[in-house]
């Protein structure tokens, strides 16, 4: 399998907003169960958000209200919008096809919030 492609994390200040994608050339992309998961310096994989193949949206207590997944099936792309981020979103994002855990997981884009 072909791992997806991550893209738009970078540095931005805290209280500040980042548009993630991510590319994925699976046939059957709208069939997948997409997800969201990250990895802040020296802890372990977290998960973040998950859309299901019906939009269903879910998202980690942590979240808030401050973070947006969202998929496009005709351009096999994820989203995850965020919003009001702080330091401690400073994280390597992931998106993760099918099961969060175990899934076929992309190399990561990297965003770092700067207090």
């Amino acid at each position: 399998e072909v791992q997806p492609v991550e893209s738009g994390g970078g540095l931005v200040q805290a209280g500040g907003s980042l548009r993630l994608s991510c590319v994925a050339s699976e046939l059957t992309f709208g069939q997948f169960t997409l997800n969201w998961v990250r990895r802040a310096p020296g802890k372990g994989l977290e998960w973040v958000s998950t859309i299901t193949n019906l939009y269903k949206e879910m998202y980690a207590d942590f979240v808030k209200g401050r973070f947006t997944i969202s998929r496009d099936n005709a351009k096999k792309t994820l989203y995850l919008q965020l919003n009001s981020l702080t330091s401690e979103d400073t994280a390597m994002y992931y998106c993760v096809i099918g099961d969060w855990a175990s899934g076929n997981r992309g190399q990561g884009t990297q965003v770092t919030v700067s207090s």
